[in-house]
Parts: C-alpha cells; sequence; structure tokens
C-alpha cells in the first residue's frame, strides 16, 4: 500500500531516517551513509536516525557538513550519548522498542547496510507503509507482495536518495 503524501504539508521538510549498522558498520557502509546524509542535506532534509555510531554517525556527520539538521532518538536516557553530528538528541530510554519512533518520526526510509536492528527497522517501514529504500543491505519481500509493499533497492547514494523523497512527495531537484 503506498502511503498518503498529504500527511505532510506542502513546503515542510522531509524527515528522512537514514538506519543501519552502529558499531559493525564497515568503511564502505559509512562512506555511503555519509553520501546520503550529505545528499539529504542538499535536498532540504532533515536526517533521523538512532543517534549512535556507524551508519548513524556518518549520515548525520554527512548532513551537518552540509548544514542540514540532524536528529537522533537515543536508545537510553542519556543525552551526551548521542554522536557528535547531531543537531537534537532525544533520549528515549527504550532500547531498542526506540527503532519504531525512528521510523514513526520519517516520512521516509533509507537502510544502508544491514544488521538485525536494521531488519527490525525495516520491517517497521513495510508494516507502516512508509517508504523505503535499501542500499547495500538487505533486500526483503513478503511472498506475493504488490510492488509498493517491497522495499526499494538502489544501487547509488543518489539514487537512494531521489527514490526515498520521490516516494514522500517531496518536491523534485
Amino acid at each position: 500500500m503506498e502511503p498518503s503524501t498529504s500527511r505532510r504539508p506542502a513546503g515542510r521538510a522531509p524527515y528522512v531516517a537514514v538506519i543501519g549498522p552502529g558499531t559493525g558498520a564497515t568503511r564502505e557502509e559509512a562512506e555511503l551513509a555519509r553520501r546520503v546524509g550529505s545528499l539529504l542535506a542538499d535536498r532540504g532534509a532533515i536526517v533521523v536516525c538512532g543517534g549512535l555510531a556507524g551508519v548513524m554517525s556518518a549520515a548525520c556527520e554527512g548532513a551537518s557538513a552540509r548544514g542540514g539538521l540532524t536528529v537522533g532518538l537515543l536508545p537510553g536516557r542519556d543525552r551526551d550519548a548521542g554522536n557528535p553530528h547531531l543537531s537534537v538528541a532525544l533520549p528515549t530510554g527504550l532500547g531498542e522498542l526506540r527503532n519504531g519512533l525512528v521510523v514513526g518520526a520519517s516520512d521516509a526510509v533509507i537502510a544502508v547496510g544491514g544488521s538485525w536492528g536494521t531488519l527490525s527497522e525495516i520491517a517497521l517501514a513495510m508494516r507502516t507503509g512508509k517508504p523505503t529504500v535499501v542500499i547495500g543491505g538487505w533486500a526483503i519481500a513478503m511472498p506475493g507482495a504488490a510492488a509498493s509493499e517491497v522495499p526499494g533497492v538502489a544501487a547509488s547514494a543518489e539514487q537512494a536518495v531521489d527514490e526515498a523523497l520521490r516516494r514522500a512527495g517531496a518536491r523534485p531537484r
């Protein structure tokens, strides 16, 4: 089921979650996430993430280097535990359950790489009808799923950002 883009008021910046491995992120995944964050900031999107290391930190670093806004929904209660590239750090005290908040606060989701936590966020995004694009990670589909129920798969950071923003109903460049 394709989500309604009318839920995001015209002119409001899209919120895009960038999800992926934390401490287990590879150098390639971090570089890809940094590029995704930069591109999202260049397009006026707000980066939302789990606020910690790895893909989350790299996406925030890329966005903040371009003057973008970054929001981290932290698993613990310590605001200072967030990565140094966050504009806003929100401690939730929810542990892994904060993955639902990351997805829920976003208009679209870009998954860079894959871990079990990433898979849970992809599942939550798909379950709630959030536009989801995967780059360099999990490629999954429910048996018999319609095209709108399958995460998009991107071959580059540019393609991932274009697809996520298009699916979220953002203005084209």
